[in-house]
């Protein structure tokens, strides 16, 4: 079977976005796996399929994977880059909804920029003591669409990305689904830099939109950021959190981005 797909990436956090709204592709985790292969095949941090909404509740439809062969239930910079594509297949710039498994997403076009109007935060769980293989740990934790934990540190260069993310990714305390990990330094008064261990990625990506807004709300929670929070993403790119305060939680929560398109093309799998 061949596969026509377009290439995009969303802060450096790229993804094959892939059009069935005909519902002709029905892709296998094994071939997912193959596609994300940045070796053998495309190469992408995740899968994103256009359907159409079979509940009627949103414009649109998503069916989001891992570079696994996993789905996932959210992904903020994916989202920005699957409201791209869609204006780019349908035409039409306009705000639009759609459905992921963590909700209906809200997408709308302010120039380069795509925002996006994540579903409402759960699950924020500050000051948790953990044991490390480096020692006690302070650790925050957030459901922003997925599970996030989030680490303070003083360096975001020096973080130990590589050995602490699986090691909290896989911790006794977010079992069993595990959790990403995003290692957060802060930046000045309402600016913060991310590195994020993603779970389905196993490894470090140069974005985590979920992430980069998981460790905004925390950081606005626990130090008193004002609105916009400005996040830079290990990439580089700066990306901006908002949100509201209705009865002392987290709401009207928005991502916003670059959503680039790379290159399109054409793949056997």
């Amino acid at each position: 079977m061949a596969i026509v797909f377009a290439k995009m990436n969303g802060a450096g956090n790229d993804f094959i976005l892939i059009d069935n709204r005909l519902g002709e592709v029905r892709l296998q985790p094994a071939q997912i796996v193959r596609l994300c292969d940045r070796h053998r095949g495309v190469g992408a941090d995740g899968v994103i399929l256009l359907t159409p909404c079979a509940s009627g509740r949103a414009d649109w439809a998503w069916e989001f994977y891992n570079s696994d062969g996993s789905s996932a239930e959210m992904c903020g910079n994916g989202a920005r880059c699957f409201a791209r594509f869609v204006a780019r297949l349908t035409g039409v710039e306009r705000e639009f909804r759609f459905e992921t498994r963590a909700g209906i997403i809200t997408a709308r076009f302010e120039g380069q920029w795509v925002r996006v109007s994540l579903t409402d935060p759960a699950d924020m769980r500050l000051r948790q003591k953990i044991d490390l293989s480096t020692g006690p740990a302070e650790i925050h934790s957030i459901n922003t669409g997925v599970p996030h934990a989030v680490l303070f540190v003083e360096d975001a260069d020096q973080a130990m990305v590589g050995t602490l993310g699986p090691e909290i990714r896989h911790h006794a305390r977010f079992a069993p689904r595990g959790v990403n990990v995003n290692f957060v330094q802060a930046r000045g008064p309402g600016a913060i830099r991310v590195r994020t261990y993603e779970r389905g990625v196993e490894g470090e990506t140069l974005a985590c939109g979920t992430g980069l807004t998981a460790s905004a709300l925390i950081a606005a929670e626990l130090r008193g950021f004002k609105l916009p929070v400005q996040v830079q993403a290990r990439g580089g790119d700066l990306l901006e959190v908002g949100f509201e305060r209705r009865d002392g939680q987290f709401a009207g929560v928005t991502l916003a981005g670059p959503a680039e398109f790379v290159f399109e093309g054409r793949i056997q799998v």
